[in-house]
């Protein structure tokens, strides 16, 4: 069976994304018409992982803008360039609120300001003769769109890239000759998280093609279950041997069991490999220290913002203290509606109390595991370790030469 979409396009203009708040036993597409829309999908989860916000974000943009473009009359902010990034510009800053640690969408963001602001200021310096103003608003949206449609786009390559790339490393790592490797992720980094074929679960994805997995372990990811929910669901579709364990596992699992590699994907990766994940990652990583276990980090280039030097520069969002005393799901045992579909429920497991009460939750979405920890990063274009006797990594440099 084929993996399932986290984000899907009827048309030009017209996106679908799977409500992953229904996931695993409902598949409900909804459809975004509107940049706040967009922006709802991404603050609410019903589409989240870094890449695939950043896509959605982007082609919320490209949509509006489309739509615009063929409308009669068409509206006012495509009288003018100027008009244009009026209203563009604040769209692009309120998207990015929805979300603010995943590099992704930030960066889907700027690249398209940036595209609008060269676009405007190479209108404004033109020499005669001159393009009309109306003309040249819709040539600007027009680049714009194409700039979003290849946002939303590029991502799955890279990933098929980064995963084969991971891999490899891997197989090499533990002699090349040994198969059936045991690997563990956190959270989910599939095609539900990104465009297509996924990170740190394209990575598991490309060993179990290439007939050297044994078994994929994954944690059940608290308070939102995107690994009980989401990554199961994906590893079962893609028939790919698997078990889950709870997140206070981790540490027996290393104990009892033979492993490989911790696999995990990035929300943002800083200068020196300081990389921001799922809340439970750095968990992980100091068990996979203590057990002298591989760490590998697998993103896209797009997730490492050299902007920022370690990981204290990297801001952590925190969700509401009653997400983290929430659980939702279908009955057991199961009920059924006029539809067909499991009946569904959210329950309160904590007293109604703690997710009222002034310092009651503790509930950051993400975690910084140090580069210490970090045994490899990969790219789509890049595996990067550390030197010898080093603690950090040298990203700067790794962006640099793979220029």
């Amino acid at each position: 069976m084929d993996a399932l979409k986290s984000i899907r396009t009827l048309d030009q203009d017209k996106i679908d994304i799977v409500n992953q708040l229904l996931l695993p036993h409902i598949i409900e597409y909804v459809q975004i018409e509107t940049i706040e829309q967009a922006h709802d999908a991404i603050k609410s989860m019903k589409i989240r992982g870094a890449p695939a916000i950043g896509s959605l974000a982007s082609l919320s943009i490209a949509s509006t803008l489309s739509s615009a473009v063929k409308a009669t009359p068409r509206p006012d902010f495509l009288a003018s360039p100027a008009s244009l990034e009026a209203y563009i510009a604040p769209k692009l800053e309120y998207l990015f609120t929805a979300r603010p640690t995943a590099v992704n969408l930030g960066a889907a963001m700027r690249r398209l300001a940036k595209v609008l602001s060269q676009a405007v200021t190479a209108h404004q310096q033109q020499s005669e003769p001159r393009v009309s103003d109306t003309d040249a608003a819709v040539a600007i949206a027009n680049d714009i769109i194409a700039e979003a449609k290849l946002i939303g786009g590029e991502d799955k390559a890279q990933n098929i890239t980064m995963s084969k790339l991971g891999g490899d490393w891997l197989h090499k790592r533990v002699g090349g000759s040994r198969k059936y490797l045991n690997v563990l992720t956190v959270c989910n980094t599939g095609s539900l998280a990104t465009s297509g074929y996924g990170t740190a679960l394209g990575f598991i994805t490309y060993l179990h093609e290439q007939g050297l997995l044994e078994r994929a372990y994954y944690t059940q990811t608290a308070p939102y279950h995107q690994g009980s929910r989401l990554t199961s669901l994906e590893l079962h579709t893609l028939s790919i041997p698997s078990t889950m364990i709870c997140d206070t596992m981790v540490g027996s699992l290393f104990q009892h069991k033979s492993m490989h590699a911790v696999v995990v994907g990035a929300d943002r990766i800083a200068r020196n490999g300081d990389t921001a994940n799922k809340i439970g990652t750095y968990n992980a990583a100091v068990l996979a220290a203590r057990h002298k276990i591989a760490f590998i980090v697998v993103a896209p280039t797009s997730s490492v913002d050299l902007s920022i030097a370690d990981g204290s520069g990297i801001p952590i969002e925190h969700r509401p203290p009653l997400e983290a005393c929430l659980v939702r799901g279908a009955l057991h045992p199961p009920s059924y509606d006029a539809a067909g579909h499991k009946v569904q429920a959210q329950v309160l497991i904590t007293p109604g109390a703690v997710g009222e009460t002034e310092g009651g939750v503790y509930n950051p979405s993400f975690d910084v595991t140090p580069a210490e920890l970090i045994t490899a990063i990969v790219t789509e274009k890049y595996v990067a370790v550390k030197r010898e006797g080093e603690a950090s990594f040298e990203l700067l440099r790794e962006a640099e030469e793979a220029e």
